[in-house]
């Protein structure tokens, strides 16, 4: 068995139904009754948080909560919600995006918790910067040297290792050959400015990648839910069926007609949970380097406004490429990943302007998660060898984006993918042991708010 082979039965291991799925899973809806389902409860005003208030002046930090959001969008907002959907439908069944919304309602619960904790237990570096995320609150907050600190480690080791895989390379790779589909450019000459661009905004640090994605994220999101929901608006009439067709789907054989249905419900669980949890990436700990990054003087504010990106990026946006495969039909044709994407835009758009949308979103998200990888693959370098590798690693990391232009990534792909995967061991284990604080710095925050002893800010999301 080659290296290839090895590293595909290793991410099949670890992205299989018995091994990181329930894990995350479970603790999610752990996290989720601790905290008295606080993603329900507080959602509305988390939105405003996040959207409409947008910056908490005269706290700590190096960029607002939107631009910490927006950062954190920016790596979650990928191929997965329009590669990741249309795979777990073609191979699931439509019942799967109904297991895709549950995930993504039950991760809103453990994205909050790495938000609050790498609040909590950020520190200021040499640069002056904001420096948090799993890593660290692994090593400072869990007080057994003898497992706090190498789960700290592994943690960052891993995450180093994703972000020039799934986080560079397999990102150009995916927008040259989008290009070159749509364009006919060469897979080259694609790389070449993707590494230009990317480097432009990566060597300025989080400030410059803050900035941008702050313009560049809600632009592209808003241009793929106006696409989307044109084809939805135009299929309205099949809307409520599609809907009843989840549903039902997700507890019953449509999937495969006579089938068990038994293993078809299992199977619509186990391909919409793995890509939702791909999607949004609740669990893995990634979104919480981000949140460190925020002004903020409250750990429970930006872990509120800081949840709401699973909900925009599962509940809205994998909802949006989901219902348009599923009510223009094409769910039923032989298409699978962005080709199943690309039919449904396809029918549902006028002339050739669906195909080439696909191809500029796929683009522009992959794009925005190199960014935002870029960010959480700096921060990983810099808790494992000091802030002398912080230069050194964005140089490296810009030229590697070319590289993935042009270069064939199988075994790249399927390492990055288990490393992406690994990282959520080692952050699962430290968001149970670290329930506790999670629940009680909760508590104390919204008891503070009723006594009316928190700043004005959180007041107006009150009101909200």
């Amino acid at each position: 068995m080659n290296a290839t082979a090895i590293v595909k039965a290793a991410s099949n291991l670890v992205w299989g139904p018995y091994l990181l799925i329930p894990l995350l899973l479970l603790t999610g809806l752990y996290l989720t009754a601790r905290l008295a389902g606080l993603q329900f409860r507080k959602l509305w005003g988390s939105l405003w948080l996040a959207l409409v208030v947008r910056k908490d002046p005269g706290t700590e930090g190096d960029i607002s909560h939107f631009q910490a959001l927006m950062t954190a969008l920016a790596a979650t907002v990928g191929t997965g919600n329009i590669v990741g959907v249309a795979t777990a439908i073609s191979l699931g069944g439509p019942g799967a995006l109904f297991w895709m919304w549950v995930t993504g309602l039950v991760g809103m619960a453990t994205k909050y918790s790495e938000a609050l904790l790498s609040v909590k237990y950020r520190i200021t570096d040499e640069r002056g910067e904001q420096s948090g995320g799993p890593m660290y609150y692994l090593s400072r907050a869990i007080r057994w040297p003898l497992l706090g600190k190498p789960l700290g480690v592994l943690f960052a080791l891993f995450a180093a290792v994703a972000a020039f895989g799934i986080g560079n390379m397999v990102q150009c790779n995916s927008i040259a050959d989008a290009v070159e589909q749509s364009f006919h450019v060469p897979m080259w000459i694609t790389g070449l400015a993707v590494a230009i661009f990317a480097g432009m905004v990566i060597l300025g640090g989080i400030k410059s990648i803050g900035r941008f994605t702050g313009f560049f994220v809600p632009f592209m999101i808003v241009a793929y839910m106006a696409a989307g929901g044109y084809i939805l608006l135009y299929n309205i009439g099949g809307l409520p069926n599609a809907l009843a067709l989840i549903f039902r789907d997700a507890f019953s054989s449509t999937a495969a007609a006579g089938g068990f249905a038994g293993a078809v419900v299992a199977q619509a669980m186990r391909y919409g949970v793995a890509r939702g949890i791909f999607s949004n990436e609740s669990g893995l700990g990634s979104a919480g380097i981000a949140a460190a990054a925020a002004q903020t003087g409250e750990p429970v504010r930006q872990a509120l406004v800081s949840m709401t990106q699973t909900f925009i990026d599962t509940i809205v946006v994998c909802s949006i490429t989901g219902l348009c495969i599923i009510t223009t039909g094409e769910w039923t044709s032989s298409y699978s990943g962005a080709n199943l994407t690309q039919a449904a835009f396809t029918h549902g758009l006028p002339g050739e302007w669906g195909g080439m949308v696909v191809a500029v979103c796929l683009a522009m998200f992959a794009f925005s998660t190199i960014l935002g990888w870029s960010y959480y693959g700096e921060k990983s370098f810099e808790f494992l060898f000091g802030h002398s590798a912080v230069l050194p690693y964005r140089i490296v990391f810009v030229i590697f984006v070319f590289i993935g232009a042009v270069r064939s990534l199988t075994f790249v792909w399927s390492l990055s993918d288990v490393m992406n995967g690994l990282m959520a061991l080692p952050n699962l284990v430290g968001l149970l042991l670290l329930s506790g604080v999670i629940a009680r710095e909760t508590r104390d925050y919204f008891r503070r708010e009723k006594a009316g002893e928190v700043r004005g800010i959180a007041r107006v999301a009150k009101q909200s």
